[in-house]
């Protein structure tokens, strides 16, 4: 497909800091992300699968946490993150009511690789997101299969499409057409550089509310709806070594480039965000009784934060400026916000 120019091409970057070569969440060594996109008349949805490293996830879990902001959501994998802090899947996005086939796929994709799952050893926790697809997409059709979602999964690549795609085919954001973004920054530390990078799921905010990085605020030519009831996925990644407690923080900061944009995380939101690393992981066979651990000086973390608020903000004006409209179920239509500009 022919990629739109991103949001920075476009004169809304964000932030002084630098980009990585992708200025995306595969800037991170081993991140990798796949879509399938169901674009058919009134199905028009799919799968976003993000592969936070290539190799057995179930035997090398990389460090996990998440922060709500607003819970008005049905994913599936939150209580065992929270528990743990840790990931043994990869992560799929899709739409509300295709969580437990994709949460299915992931058991099956953890089974093939790791036969002994259930049986010689403990289960598995597949992590699956969610944003209401339902104004563009007939949602009731439970159109996405588990063949779908192992399309995106083998679809995984370090460059990947933006916009209108995968799971945010039928997603809408501040009354335009939404979909995936992403972005990523680079931060030395200790004469060293690294990378934290975010990928955003965008279908929140309301029609008026959005504001540009110059301060212009821009609205859809006939706004469909004057509330706020969207909902937005961040997965945030960084090469940086950290602690769950200190990726949960770096989560929370993703609020700080949502509200740039104008939202506010209203009631009917499902709003969440999920850090990893990928500098730290737990080995499922480990025998040591104590192993080492490195994690970064709380003192330098400010510069995740500030990362984080500049990619998650350009990650949304990424979204928003390479989607293209879309007419689907019943008829509705979500303009491009390009359209406007």
């Amino acid at each position: 497909m022919n990629q739109p120019p991103r949001a920075r091409a476009a004169g809304l970057a964000c932030g002084a800091g630098k980009p990585g070569p992708l200025n995306a969440i595969t800037d991170v060594p081993g991140v990798t992300v796949g879509h399938c996109t169901r674009a058919e008349g009134a199905i028009q949805t799919g799968v976003t699968a993000i592969r936070p490293h290539s190799g057995n996830l179930y035997r090398d879990k990389p460090l996990a946490a998440a922060q709500v902001l607003n819970g008005f959501g049905k994913s599936i994998g939150l209580v065992q993150v929270a528990e743990l802090g840790t990931l043994e899947t990869p992560i799929l996005l899709t739409n509300t009511l295709s969580v437990g086939t994709a949460a299915t796929a992931l058991v099956r994709d953890a089974i093939r690789q790791n036969p002994d799952i259930g049986r010689e050893t403990a289960t598995v926790n597949p992590l699956v997101f969610e944003c209401n697809d339902g104004y563009l997409n007939d949602i009731q059709a439970l159109a996405v299969t588990e063949a779908d979602c192992h399309a995106a999964l083998f679809a995984c690549s370090e460059e990947f499409a933006l916009g209108a795609i995968g799971a945010g085919r039928g997603m809408s954001c501040f009354g335009f057409k939404g979909g995936i973004g992403t972005a990523s920054r680079r931060i030395r530390l200790d004469g060293r550089g690294y990378t934290l990078g975010a990928l955003a799921l965008c279908n929140f905010g309301r029609a008026g509310d959005l504001t540009l990085p110059d301060g212009r605020r821009i609205a859809p030519p006939k706004p469909a709806e004057t509330v706020e009831k969207g909902s937005v996925i961040l997965i945030l990644a960084t090469d940086v070594p950290l602690d769950p407690l200190q990726l949960r923080r770096v989560a929370t900061r993703a609020g700080v480039g949502l509200a740039r944009l104008g939202a506010f995380w209203g009631h009917g939101s499902g709003d969440i965000a999920l850090a990893f690393t990928t500098a730290n992981c737990v080995n499922h066979d480990e025998a040591r009784a104590l192993v080492p651990f490195q994690r970064l000086n709380d003192g330098k973390i400010d510069r995740l934060f500030e990362a984080t608020a500049d990619s998650v903000q350009e990650a949304v004006l990424d979204a928003l400026i390479t989607a293209d409209a879309v007419t689907g179920f019943a008829g509705h239509h979500r303009p491009a916000l390009r359209e406007v500009l």
